[in-house]
């Protein structure tokens, strides 16, 4: 599915979500296998919800992650969300396509954000 209803002029540097399918993200025209971390800098592979570590070296510098659980929403990871909101990040888990729609929202606001997605 292709996402590109948002426009980020004037945001240098902008890293959004230009769409996504079956194993993938394709993130500002390149396309990653597998769960991926996405700043307004960076776009890198994740090693999935046991990646803790990628997780809380973003604490601050993001306010909200968007954790993406694939297709659908799952389980809410309980633990992982315990962690990281201890270390100041404010976590919105949701079903993959949903948090790269948002993500996509607040980046063009110029927010604070990052996107932790497994895909669908």
């Amino acid at each position: 599915m292709e996402i590109s209803e948002i426009r980020f002029d004037g945001l240098d540097g902008a890293i959004p979500i230009d769409g996504y399918g079956p194993g993938f993200f394709r993130i500002a025209g390149q396309v990653l296998r597998g769960p991926v971390l996405v700043t307004s800098e960076a776009a890198v592979s994740w090693g999935g919800l046991e990646d803790l570590a990628a997780l809380l070296a973003l604490a601050g510098q993001v306010d909200v992650l968007f954790l993406g659980l694939g297709a659908e929403m799952t389980a809410r990871p309980t633990e992982l969300l315990n962690q990281l909101e201890a270390a100041g990040i404010g976590v919105e888990p949701m079903a993959s396509p949903t948090a790269c729609r948002s993500y996509n929202v607040l980046l063009a606001d110029g927010r604070r954000i990052a996107l932790a997605a497994l895909p669908v």
